[in-house]
């Protein structure tokens, strides 16, 4: 009798690995001052040749996907740049990024991306593929902005419609020395989705979001979270600047949750060279939802830099 071949093989998807494209942007007027006024800044303060705070890199580029190449859950079509994966539901996990150059309102910038991993693994809810993408952001021919971001493909949700956190962020954070609660209102997480042109059902959809992917609302997204989380830390550190940035999420939140977010104070790391800021972004019950490890150079160290 021949062997048994019906088992179905794990995809290879190691053909593509090393897979890049190429987008170009410029860093716009417009999107910045929209930028502003998401993080409760003078969005006059900003014009031409205005540096932008590091972490509003990820406002640009956004890709401009025709009606035709869109999936059913709003995101792109798989198969063109990222691989098609078969798993149904994608979340971003995190993201580490290194601040080399700052970006100035105006100029004419370039984002290189490459797939670096594609990691499958098996978790509590079933398979799970990680993708992990190099994007470079550079500005003529000298680079700004190193980031990998990781994203999880996962399957469709079980039949108790309770999706499972992917990993646990926390690492035992210092004493909070700082903290504030925000409230997930609509009009938030609706003009954040608009700024970064962002169509992912999940954050405006309630129903799909129940019924499709096992969500008990809309999401908050997961960038939005770690945008206002460096917010938060950047208005305590003095102007200090933002040299790295280390993210992950574990839990989602949702639209009509209050989250906090807290923070420690700095520690220095002398290694590095750099000012080490902890925090985290916590859901209504206390449970970590998203934490990050900030690395700033100290304000002084930056003006005799300058100088």
């Amino acid at each position: 009798m021949p062997p048994d071949t019906s088992t179905t093989a794990a995809p290879d998807y190691s053909e593509w690995i090393g897979r890049t494209e190429t987008r170009d942007d410029e860093i716009g007027l417009t999107l910045a001052r929209r930028a502003a006024v998401l993080s409760d800044l003078d969005p006059q303060a900003y014009r031409r040749g205005s540096a932008i705070p590091p972490h509003w890199y990820s406002i640009f580029f956004t890709p401009n996907v025709p009606a035709a190449r869109i999936g059913h859950d709003g995101h792109p079509a798989k198969g063109d740049f990222l691989p098609p994966i078969a798993l149904p539901r994608r979340m971003f996990v995190g993201r580490e990024v290194v601040f080399l150059h700052p970006l100035r309102i105006g100029a004419e910038a370039v984002k290189t991306s490459r797939i670096s991993a594609i990691t499958p693994k098996t978790g509590r809810s079933g398979p799970l593929v990680f993708v992990q993408v190099t994007h470079t952001i550079s500005v003529d021919g000298q680079d700004a902005v190193i980031e990998k971001q990781n994203v999880v493909y996962r399957e469709a949700p079980s039949s108790d419609g309770a999706p499972a956190a992917v990993s646990s962020t926390d690492a035992g954070l210092p004493p909070a020395a700082w903290r504030e609660q925000r409230l997930i209102d609509p009009v938030l997480l609706f003009r954040y989705s608009a700024l970064t042109w962002n169509s992912h059902r999940i954050h405006y959809d309630a129903d799909y979001a129940r019924e499709k992917e096992g969500y008990r609302g809309c999401v908050m997204n997961g960038a939005l979270t770690l945008h206002l989380l460096v917010d938060a830390a950047l208005r305590r550190m003095g102007g200090a600047p933002l040299r790295r940035l280390e993210a992950r999420l574990s839990s989602p939140l949702f639209l009509g949750d209050t989250m906090t977010l807290e923070g420690a104070g700095p520690a220095r790391d002398g290694d590095a060279g750099l000012d080490i800021v902890q925090a985290r972004a916590l859901d209504p019950r206390g449970r970590p939802s998203a934490q990050v490890t900030l690395g700033f150079t100290s304000a002084g160290e930056a003006d005799h830099a300058a100088r």
